[in-house]
């Protein structure tokens, strides 16, 4: 049997197993099956205008930054409830600060991906 998620003498195999449950919890959020849609979208519009490799890494990064944001807004959100459940000023600052952070994340590959794709449009309506 593994050792606690909060135990110091956990294996490199029960860290990973950790690591996999914190995804699946990640994955049951509302808002971080939006994001996987939105990621979806992404890499279906990527094969369709045929973008280059190096195009590949920077939207998987951009994927990658913004579902990380949210599985960190996710865990501030769950740690929040475990500390205070009433109405806190303290911890209604850091949740919105998390969602900020989600907020920039995702608008910077927007704007990553509007980058790449419109010019693949225009390249593609140019022909």
């Amino acid at each position: 049997m593994n050792e606690p998620s909060n135990s110091p003498n956990r294996t490199w195999a029960g860290k990973f197993a950790d690591a996999f449950r914190g995804v699946r919890l990640a994955v049951q959020e509302s808002s971080f099956k939006v994001h996987m849609l939105m990621a979806a979208a992404v890499i279906i519009c990527g094969i369709i205008f045929r973008v280059e490799r190096i195009e590949w890494c920077i939207l998987f990064v951009c994927i990658g930054i913004v579902m990380a944001a949210e599985a960190f807004n996710s865990a501030i959100e769950s740690l929040s409830k475990a500390v205070d459940r009433n109405h806190n000023p303290d911890i209604g600052r850091a949740l919105d600060q998390a969602s900020g952070a989600v907020l920039i994340c995702s608008l910077a590959a927007a704007a990553a991906g509007a980058t790449i794709f419109i010019y693949r449009l225009v390249v593609l309506l140019g022909r």
